[in-house]
């Protein structure tokens, strides 16, 4: 009852945000290429100093052992995803591809983990968040745009997530305090990432038919994968993993379980494809993950305990 409670709570929250970005849109108070310069303030800007903000802690070593747990089973889960999605979607639906691929760990899987598992989970996700992100840059930029040069190593050393990452593991294994003033922009920053990702995703609604939500086919193909068969399958894969391993793999099964990412659109669009057509794919996703997700997760406690 509690994740569900949770789960109502994110996603009015977001829709709230998302009714923000419609009415300026449709009161002509922001413009297409309005959203755009926000959708590249939000990449560059708010979600490397999101990804930074949860290593912005006191080096521990049972936090770092948590970490290394924590990157195996986020490789593993994330691995299987992008398979599962590439199989059924392939290149002729690249747009569901995307969609299905990754889910929306930060916005939805975090407030539930920490609901869930306390707070220091929130760290060890904070590492599939990471490479959720920097896959979604790289490989899913390459599957909507067909453009293999954006995996490059030259493309990849220089995205701002994956420098993200890197200052952020550096933070917490040196031995240095960071300056108050430092930790408190870095957090008023990182707070901005779910509200102006949803506002630019409400700018993108207000230029989506609505009933398309219900009537496309592929949206609600998208949603079952993303909800249901790929976390059913993470569920058996993570399985194979010891039970000191127990709260690490829920916490990751927790952001593997959540409906599609709101980045996917923003990608879309800054890459010139049709992310309308993303929109759908979220809408419907989120509304449904109210059922789904609850259902997924006490399935995987009862598998597991």
């Amino acid at each position: 009852m509690e994740i569900m409670q949770i789960l109502f709570k994110q996603i009015f929250l977001m829709f709230i945000y998302m009714m923000i970005g419609f009415t300026l849109y449709k009161k002509k108070m922001i413009t297409k290429q309005g959203s755009k310069e926000l959708a590249t303030l939000l990449l560059y800007v708010i979600l490397p100093m999101a990804i930074i903000k949860p290593f912005m802690i006191e080096f521990d070593y049972d936090k770092l052992v948590g970490l290394g747990k924590s990157f195996v089973i986020a490789v593993v889960a994330l691995a299987l995803s992008m398979l599962v999605a590439k199989l059924i979607f392939g290149k002729k639906h690249p747009m569901e591809n995307f969609c299905a691929a990754f889910s929306n760990a930060g916005f939805i899987g975090i407030p539930l983990t920490q609901m869930a598992l306390g707070e220091e989970a929130v760290f060890y996700i904070a590492i599939f968040v990471a490479l959720l992100t920097v896959l979604q840059w790289t490989y899913g930029v390459m599957i909507i745009t067909g453009d293999k040069s954006v995996v490059s190593p030259k493309k990849i050393v220089t995205n701002p997530i994956v420098i993200a990452v890197v200052i952020g593991i550096i933070l917490f294994l040196i031995p240095v305090q960071v300056p108050p003033i430092a930790t408190t922009a870095v957090s008023s920053i990182a707070v901005l990432n779910a509200p102006v990702a949803m506002i630019v995703l409400g700018v993108y609604l207000a230029q989506t038919k609505l009933t398309e939500l219900f009537t496309t086919k592929i949206v609600y193909v998208a949603t079952v994968v993303r909800l249901v068969v790929i976390p059913m399958l993470t569920i058996a894969v993570l399985s194979l993993f010891p039970s000191s391993f127990q709260d690490v793999r829920l916490a990751i099964l927790i952001s593997a379980s959540a409906p599609i990412g709101t980045n996917v659109a923003i990608f879309a669009q800054l890459n010139g494809m049709d992310y309308t057509e993303a929109v759908k794919n979220i809408c419907f996703s989120t509304l449904l993950s109210i059922l789904a997700v609850p259902l997924i997760i006490g399935f995987a406690n009862f598998v597991w305990l």
